[in-house]
């Protein structure tokens, strides 16, 4: 039924111009609707719904990622933004903070202002 239906991803925040700035001049998420509701972003043809509200939850998990080429690359870049990658006790990460589950696959972690987990992963 919702096969062929486009998905909208959704995340919290209850600061938005941190979040704005994050999302737009950041991670370089084109803005496509700002209300008092949202903030929404076009992410590769999928929207993002930063949703505004009083106070939000953040998972324990990771709430968005992206498939990117060259991850050593795209954390470089995060980096040089003022985003430091996530680490985790007994994962064996890389020294760019990327860690492999075997094979070619490659995943890092880093947080959005509102605490959020997102990701990057190279397959």
């Amino acid at each position: 039924m919702l096969g062929s239906a486009q998905i909208v991803a959704f995340v919290s925040t209850s600061d938005p111009p941190r979040s704005l700035a994050f999302y737009r001049d950041v991670l370089g998420l084109r803005l496509t609707e700002e209300s008092p509701y949202a903030l929404a972003f076009d992410c590769g043809g999928t929207m993002l719904r930063v949703q505004i509200v009083k106070h939000a939850t953040v998972a324990p998990y990771t709430a968005l990622g992206w498939e990117v080429k060259d991850i050593d690359a795209t954390i470089k870049k995060l980096n040089k933004a003022g985003v430091a990658m996530e680490r985790f006790p007994g994962m064996d990460q890389d020294k760019l903070g990327a860690w492999s589950p075997g094979g070619a696959t490659k995943v890092a972690w880093f947080k959005d202002p509102q605490g959020h987990t997102l990701s990057l992963t190279q397959f």
